[in-house]
């Protein structure tokens, strides 16, 4: 087992690792900027090093400092979370490099699966399906680019290859406006991403986002723990989060589970990882892989009873998955909402000093936060504050311990999202289940 693991992080999920790594009886770093010196899992630390200024690019995204944290307390490898340095490639080449384990894939890994072209393509040569689209970048021809887009059908959507978190995305409603988004998007995506290329693909009106969790070790063993639906979105973020997926069948899930055991097997991956998908009319296509946990990871541990942060920790010490692909089931349903530092309405943030944290409790309750009363959000970064989980025997028992769980939480000193949330599991259409991923901005008027 690791005996000392920098948790090159923030936040919940800093705080999520650390959990991780006491019960593996694991010593933690933790890097902090200045303005991080009393958060939660650095206070709970076994040692500190602070690496920067508030600044995401002069701390957290210091590439040499929180490398050089490793290397004066002796640690043994890097934890990178999510968000921040957890899919570049280049990151964690220059770990591996320096001596010390990442946890998370190979960087050769990071480079093929987080590429969103080249990742489509090995999706294709595996029998997963895929949007209909270009097939590759597209060219600097103007008449293959107009040729792909009639083809296609409009509206169709111009995405960026190294794009992520909602950005580098431009809907297209006409070939009149074909070029015009081609060009902005890859300007976009060269100032946002450091990569222009930008593909076209067909725009689905209604779909639903579904995405399978696995988790791989160095040996070819690959388990899908299911998957999850991640509809409830707005401008492109995730709000609310739930396993199972409702509709989907069992067949489905041992046809998606098949295919996908056999593309990520063939890419030598390692580690926790997410295939993406958009759902419609009973079909999956593929959009991307995220190649690092994710913030909607409990979900999956609640309904399998599998932790997935301890599993990243045993895989990057060189052991052998300790489950097969029979041993997964799947129990009850979750449902995780996310507590954002924000307006619920105008969704402005709001950091300051909490002068009141009360987390709910009760049976079949989860709550991932770092906040305590006292502390100060700091504007610097991602307004996620909390994850509250609720899990129980069916959807129905789910969603109604999440609805009270979220009458219980009391956060004073801030605004919080918890109204959005009420709202949203009070609509009889979600609590039917199957909504797409324009739903909620079509109810908040938004589209």
């Amino acid at each position: 087992m690791l005996d000392k693991v920098v948790i090159a992080n923030r936040g919940e999920i800093a705080l999520r690792v650390l959990r991780a790594c006491r019960e593996l009886g694991i010593k933690t770093v933790a890097v902090h900027s200045t303005v991080d010196y009393n958060l939660k899992h650095v206070l709970l630390a076994d040692e500190t090093v602070c690496i920067g200024p508030p600044a995401s690019k002069d701390s957290y995204l210091n590439m040499p400092a929180i490398i050089a944290a490793a290397e004066v307390t002796d640690a043994m490898a890097i934890h990178p979370g999510y968000g921040f340095l957890s899919e570049n490639a280049d990151f964690a080449e220059r770990v591996e490099k320096s001596g010390f384990i990442f946890v998370g894939p190979k960087a050769e890994t990071i480079r093929l699966m987080g590429d969103k072209v080249s990742a489509i393509r090995t999706m294709k040569a595996h029998g997963v399906p895929c949007v209909p689209g270009s097939g590759g970048p597209l060219t600097g021809d103007t008449d293959e680019t107009r040729r792909i887009g009639r083809e296609l059908g409009y509206p169709v959507i111009i995405k960026a290859s190294g794009g992520g978190g909602g950005r580098g995305m431009r809907v297209v409603h006409s070939e009149a406006a074909l070029l015009h988004a081609v060009n902005v998007t890859k300007a976009e995506a060269q100032a946002a991403f450091g990569n222009d290329e930008v593909y076209m693909e067909k725009f689905l009106e209604r779909p639903r986002h579904i995405e399978f969790q696995l988790i791989a070790d160095n040996y070819g063993n690959v388990v899908v723990l299911g998957e999850r639906d991640c509809s409830m979105q707005r401008r492109h973020q995730k709000v609310i989060e739930e396993a199972p997926a409702p509709g989907i069948t069992e067949e489905q899930r041992a046809m998606m589970t098949e295919r996908i055991t056999s593309a990520v097997g063939s890419v030598g991956y390692r580690g926790a990882g997410t295939l993406e998908f958009l759902y419609e009319n009973g079909n999956f296509y593929f959009i991307e892989m995220n190649t690092r946990v994710q913030v909607e990871h409990p979900v999956t541990e609640m309904v399998t009873g599998i932790d997935i942060v301890k599993l990243q920790l045993k895989i990057a010490a060189g052991e052998p998955l300790p489950l097969k692909q029979g041993d997964v089931r799947i129990w009850g349903h979750a449902i995780e909402c996310r507590i954002n530092a924000e307006d619920p309405k105008g969704f402005v943030p709001s950091p300051g000093p909490v002068r009141l944290w009360h987390a709910p409790g009760g049976p079949g309750i989860r709550v991932d936060s770092h906040l305590y009363s006292g502390y100060s959000v700091p504007p610097n970064y991602d307004s996620l504050i909390a994850k509250i989980i609720a899990h129980g025997e069916d959807r129905d028992t789910a969603i109604a311990r999440m609805r009270n769980a979220l009458g219980e939480m009391v956060v004073e000193g801030i605004k919080v999202n918890t109204p959005l949330h009420q709202e949203i599991l009070g609509h009889a259409a979600f609590r039917q289940g199957g909504l797409d991923i324009h739903y909620l901005e079509r109810r908040l008027g938004l589209k």
